[in-house]
C-alpha cells in the first residue's frame, strides 16, 4: 500500500486555461483501462523538456528531442502519451513507430509532425503497437476537454502502469493581481533513481512567462525535486519532465525569474513537482515507509549528494528499514563507499529523526537499539548525516525495500 498517499481528488485540481486533454482506451497492452492520453495546447503556448540521461534512450525520447531542438518549445502544440509499452530497445523500427504516432495525431488536429511530442512508457524492448494507438486517437480526441480537475485526474491514471494510484498536484497564485494556476501529473513507481526527472511527468501553467525561461526554469525546477528522488537506483530509458505555459492568466510577462513574479511561479511549480515526485516515492513498488535522506556538512552540495544516494540506493539499508532492524552500520558503510576521497570518519554524526546515533564517528553513548527501532518502525522517517567539513547539504527521498517490490517486478510482464 502506499505511503500517506490517497488519490487526487479533481476538485483539488485547478483547471488551465490554454490546454485541452483526452484520454481513450486503446488496449496498447491490456483492455479496458485508460492508456492514452492526448494534450493539446493553444497557440502561442509554449513548452521545455528534460529528458533521461541513459544512453539507451527510448524512440519517443529521441523523438522529442529532435523536435524541441529543432524549433523550439514555442512551436509545440500537443503531446501524446501511451502507456503499457516503452518503445524503448526497439531501434529503429521504434523511432519509426513514434514518428508515425506525432504525424497520426498532427493528421488529425491539422498540425506538422514536428509540432506534436510523443512519449511511452511500460515494458521495454516490445514493438509498439502503433495500429492501437493510432486507433484510440480518435476516441481521446473526441474526449478532449479544459484541462480542469476532471481531466487532470483522468490523464493522471491514464499514464499508470505498476503505480497503485494516480498522482496529480496543483497550486493557486497570484501576480500582478491576476489568478495563475499551476497543475500537473506523474507516474512512477519502479526503475527510478535520480539524474534526470522520474518516468514521466508533465506540468502546466497559465502564467505569461517569456519563453526562453521555461528550459531554465525546468531545469531548477527538476534538480528539486524529481532529481531528488530513488526508488531502486535503476534509471529509466524513458524518464521525461515537460512544462507548459499556456500565456492565458493575463497579467505582464514575466521576464526575469529573479523578479518577484519570477520567484513566486517558481515556488508554485517548484511545490507542485516536489509533491509529484514525493508522490512516486509514496506509491514505491512494495514501499511501506517514506524515508527523507539528509546529508550536511559537505565541502559541496556534489559530495552531500553522493553520500544521500548512496544511502538511498543501498539494498541493505532499505531492506533494515523495511524490517524495522537498527543495523544501522549499513548506513556509514554507505557514507563511506559514497566516493568523498579524503573523508574524516571520526567527524561524522548519524541521527534517526530526534534520535543521535552515531557521534563523531561512533555508537553515542546514550544511543539504544530500542530508540533506534522505535523510529524505524515509523511510516515517515529522516535518516539525518553531518560530514562536519563544510556549509553544503543535499537531500533526497527514497524508500524501504520489501517483498513486494520482487513480487511486482518478477510478475511485471505476467
Amino acid at each position: 500500500m502506499p505511503v500517506n498517499l490517497r488519490a487526487p481528488d479533481p476538485k483539488d485540481l485547478h483547471a488551465v486555461a490554454g490546454l485541452r486533454i483526452g484520454t481513450a482506451m486503446a488496449g496498447v497492452r491490456k483492455a479496458n483501462r485508460r492508456d492514452i492520453v492526448v494534450f493539446v495546447l493553444d497557440e502561442g503556448a509554449a513548452a521545455a523538456g528534460v529528458f533521461t540521461s541513459n544512453r539507451f534512450c527510448a524512440a519517443p525520447v529521441q523523438l522529442c528531442r529532435e523536435h524541441l531542438a529543432g524549433q523550439g518549445g514555442s512551436a509545440v502544440r500537443a503531446l501524446v502519451v501511451n502507456t503499457g509499452n516503452a518503445n524503448a530497445g526497439t531501434g529503429a523500427d521504434g523511432l519509426a513507430r513514434a514518428r508515425r504516432t506525432c504525424a497520426s495525431l498532427a493528421a488529425h488536429l491539422g498540425l506538422q509532425a514536428r509540432q506534436v511530442l510523443p512519449f511511452s512508457t511500460g515494458v521495454i524492448m516490445e514493438v509498439l503497437p502503433v495500429e492501437r494507438i493510432e486507433a484510440g486517437l480518435p476516441g481521446a480526441l473526441a474526449a478532449l476537454r479544459p484541462a480542469d480537475g476532471a481531466a487532470w485526474a483522468e490523464a493522471a491514471e491514464g499514464i499508470m502502469t505498476t503505480d497503485t494510484l494516480p498522482k496529480a498536484a496543483s497550486r493557486r497564485i497570484a501576480i500582478g493581481g491576476k489568478p495563475v494556476h499551476v497543475s500537473g501529473i506523474s507516474k512512477g513507481a519502479g526503475m527510478i533513481r535520480p539524474d534526470m526527472a522520474t518516468m514521466l511527468g508533465f506540468v502546466a501553467t497559465d502564467a505569461v512567462i517569456a519563453p526562453t525561461l521555461l528550459q531554465p526554469l525546468l531545469r531548477e525546477v527538476a534538480d528539486r525535486s524529481f532529481n531528488r528522488i530513488s526508488i531502486d537506483g535503476d534509471m529509466s530509458t524513458n524518464d521525461s519532465f515537460i512544462l507548459m505555459a499556456t500565456q492565458k492568466a493575463g497579467h505582464a510577462p514575466i521576464t526575469s525569474l529573479d523578479s518577484a513574479e519570477g520567484q513566486a511561479l517558481r515556488a508554485a511549480v517548484t511545490e507542485v513537482a516536489e509533491q509529484l515526485a514525493q508522490a512516486i516515492v509514496r506509491d514505491g513498488e512494495g514501499a511501506t515507509k517514506f524515508i527523507t535522506v539528509r546529508v550536511q556538512g559537505g565541502r559541496t552540495v556534489t559530495e552531500c549528494r553522493q553520500a544521500a544516494y548512496a544511502i538511498a540506493h543501498s539494498p541493505l539499508v532499505k531492506t533494515a528499514f523495511f524490517a524495522s532492524d537498527p543495523n544501522l552500520g549499513r548506513i556509514l558503510a554507505a557514507v563511506g563507499y559514497a566516493g568523498i576521497a579524503d573523508l574524516d570518519q571520526g567527524r561524522i554524526d548519524l541521527f534517526l529523526d530526534d534520535v543521535h546515533v552515531v557521534r563523531e564517528g561512533g555508537r553515542h553513548a546514550d544511543y539504544r537499539e530500542e530508540m533506534g527501532q522505535r523510529v524505524m518502525k515509523q511510516s515517515e522517517i529522516t535518516i539525518r548525516v553531518d560530514l562536519h567539513r563544510g556549509g553544503s547539504e543535499a537531500l533526497v527521498w527514497t524508500c524501504d525495500l520489501s517483498h513486494d517490490y520482487v513480487s511486482i517486478n518478477a510478475d511485471y510482464r505476467s
